[in-house]
């Protein structure tokens, strides 16, 4: 199929198909904007049903990175890659090899970071063979270091995301009660659960590896659900921490939350579904605007590490949020609506 007839081909300016035949590599790396600065964005690696699914998921993600980095005020532009495969079965070191050969085709025009199926010992692995690799350095915290992983950053953005849209939709400061539903529970998604469960909110979980619900059980003292229940539940936030395309016309008219705001990507399956939201009352916190936390710490990894202006930038989700939120409620606009709007005001030029 043709790439450029593709619904979410926006505009962007390169997609490169690569294939390995000895390490058995199938990857797409897409730019999709440079105006800021080179294309960062996560390496994702998954077993795609199709060619064309694979297709779709690069070009969405690359694009919601352009806005994400412009939103977050950062001098970085927006890409992504996949490697169609299974993470736990079909990688291996030939196969990191010629990926990092591929890198270093595009000369620095994009940057690698982990993602879904990847790992910072990935990036690091990488890192010994491209300099076109980013998360990767050990950062210091109160307890001594931590690797280059930026979930924990990923995270910390979402948590106050989530604070911003429980003040904004139920008038609350506090989280003390609030009922949240997380759907998925892996590096992100527990230690969002984590945070959630030290401020006092109520916790229901799913996910579709079974050692991340026993951890999530046993440790925080979540409700396990199935991954069909998950939307249907009686709870003020529905937070998605897994893959995207999750608010669709089969999922939004189960939802009785009043609040969606979670960390993964490209939650609405199509645009339409944020007006959608809208108009059932369902307050929904940009996903690109919320998970920013990630973005930013590889960032401040690139440009010398400051762990306090990390941590304030991070913290500043909140009050963008906020913005989009209070712009959103004045123009009756949907809240994606007026994220692109202030994301292209600072990457279109």
């Amino acid at each position: 199929m043709s790439v450029f007839s593709q619904r979410d081909f926006a505009d962007h300016e390169q997609v490169v198909f690569v294939s390995d035949d000895a390490s058995g590599l199938k990857a797409i790396i897409a730019i999709h904007n440079s105006n800021l600065g080179p294309a960062l964005g996560g390496c994702r690696m998954w077993p795609y049903a199709s060619e064309d699914e694979a297709i779709r998921d690069v070009l969405r993600l690359s694009r919601g990175m352009t806005y994400k980095s412009a939103l977050a005020g950062l001098k970085l532009g927006g890409g992504k890659s996949v490697i169609i495969g299974n993470p736990r079965t079909d990688k291996s070191p030939a196969l990191l090899d010629a990926f990092a050969t591929a890198l270093n085709r595009l000369n620095g025009r994009y940057i690698a970071a982990e993602d879904s199926g990847t790992s910072v010992s990935d990036m690091k692995y990488l890192a010994e063979r491209t300099a076109h690799v980013a998360g990767i350095v050990d950062k210091p915290t109160d307890t001594g270091t931590r690797s280059g992983d930026p979930s924990p950053a990923t995270a910390l953005g979402t948590f106050v995301g989530i604070k911003a849209a429980v003040k904004a939709q139920l008038g609350r400061d506090s989280l003390e009660g609030v009922r949240v539903a997380v759907q998925g529970v892996g590096n992100v998604g527990f230690d969002l659960a984590r945070q959630l469960k030290e401020a006092g909110a109520q916790l229901w979980v799913t996910d579709i590896h079974k050692d991340n619900l026993v951890r999530a059980g046993s440790e925080l003292g979540a409700t396990v659900v199935a991954p069909e229940a998950i939307y249907g539940l009686d709870v003020d936030v529905f937070a998605p921490c897994a893959l995207g395309a999750i608010l669709n016309d089969q999922t939004i008219p189960q939802l009785k939350a009043r609040i969606v705001a979670g960390a993964s990507n490209n939650q609405l399956a199509e645009a339409r579904h944020g007006s959608e939201l809208m108009r059932r009352g369902i307050l929904y916190a940009p996903d690109y605007v919320i998970n920013a936390g990630g973005i930013i710490d590889v960032y401040y990894e690139r440009t010398g590490f400051d762990r306090a202006a990390l941590l304030k930038h991070v913290e500043g989700i909140y009050g963008t949020l906020l913005e989009i939120f209070e712009r959103a409620a004045k123009e009756q606009r949907p809240t994606g609506e007026v994220a692109d709007a202030l994301a292209e005001a600072r990457f279109k030029r």
